[in-house]
């Protein structure tokens, strides 16, 4: 999804991006980009030559890396030693290849994860980028190792490397995977644009538009003398669910949607209760970055999207 997103803004703006993936969810991607639009390979980013050969045939200069295990949290708690093995080594190939053939940069999608699943809260202070992460669970501690591994590339080997922080990302996206905000907004807008009850947990957290996430990858691609290296990315505001309920009542009166009481969701509440967004001031100072989409406008254009490709 995310993939696929920043793909479709890149070649707006001039980039002309090479998508890599093992099995390519082709009727999805082009759901985004348009049928041919980019060129799509299928390799296996655990093979470190096949690779390289990759980034020399097709003259790559820079790597958007947001290869993550399937349904993160979820998929990580379920299968932890493969999510272990294809977020760190998988990462860790990136980063030796970058090394290797100099190249420009690495934007790394990591995860708001890291500010928010830590343990124990209080030795931590205040949420803040710089934050040292206990982390609670598999896919925070992927997350956290892979930061600490561009930072270490970057220190000794001179490795352009950006990491990316976006909080839960949903939006438009017709194949598999994603996280578990991700698939409740998608169940929610499909259920009650099929006029069935829609399901919302009683945690939802910041979470941002994948529109907007594909903004900052762009922004963390281009821009010049970066001070910083970590970045978070988020809609600046959170909404309650019954925030959200009211936003889908004003856009689709007589919808039916109702907090759960149980499910998969709760299995997943971060040890820090966010009370206030994520701080987005140096990625507005340094990026450029800005949300576009607040929860409305997000909402309306993720539903206008399902209309058209229903």
């Amino acid at each position: 999804m995310i993939g696929s997103h920043a793909a479709a803004l890149l070649i707006k703006n001039n980039i002309n991006p090479i998508l890599l993936e093992l099995r390519p969810q082709q009727d999805s991607v082009d759901d985004i980009l348009g049928a041919g639009s980019a060129k799509i390979l299928s390799e296996d980013i655990m093979n470190f030559d096949a690779l390289l050969d990759v980034i020399r045939k097709n003259h790559i200069d820079s790597i958007v890396h947001t290869v993550a295990n399937p349904l993160l949290n979820a998929g990580a708690n379920e299968s932890p030693y493969d999510a272990i093995k294809l977020n760190i080594m998988g990462t860790a190939n990136v980063l030796e290849a970058a090394r290797k053939l100099d190249l420009k940069r690495i934007v790394f999608l990591s995860s708001a994860t890291l500010e928010t699943n830590l343990k124990p809260a209080s030795e931590i202070g205040k949420m803040s980028e710089d934050n040292i992460p206990r982390t609670t669970n598999i896919y925070s501690s992927t997350k956290a190792a892979c930061e600490n591994l561009g930072m270490n590339y970057h220190d000794l080997y001179g490795t352009d490397f950006v990491s990316l922080r976006p909080v839960g990302v949903f939006g438009p996206w017709s194949g598999k995977g994603g996280g578990g905000r991700s698939n409740m907004m998608k169940n929610l807008i499909q259920n009650i644009l099929r006029g069935n009850e829609g399901l919302i947990s009683p945690w939802v957290g910041e979470i941002v538009y994948v529109k907007d996430v594909a903004l900052s990858i762009l922004r963390a691609l281009v821009s010049d003398r970066l001070k910083f290296r970590i970045y978070n990315i988020g809609m600046g505001e959170i909404y309650s669910p019954e925030k959200i309920i009211e936003i889908f009542s004003r856009i689709s009166p007589g919808s039916r949607i109702r907090i759960e009481s149980g499910g998969d969701m709760l299995k997943f509440k971060p040890a820090i209760q966010m009370e206030k967004p994520m701080d987005l001031t140096r990625s507005r100072n340094e990026l450029g970055y800005n949300p576009e989409y607040l929860m409305e406008g997000a909402i309306l254009d993720y539903m206008n999207w399902f209309k058209s490709h229903s």
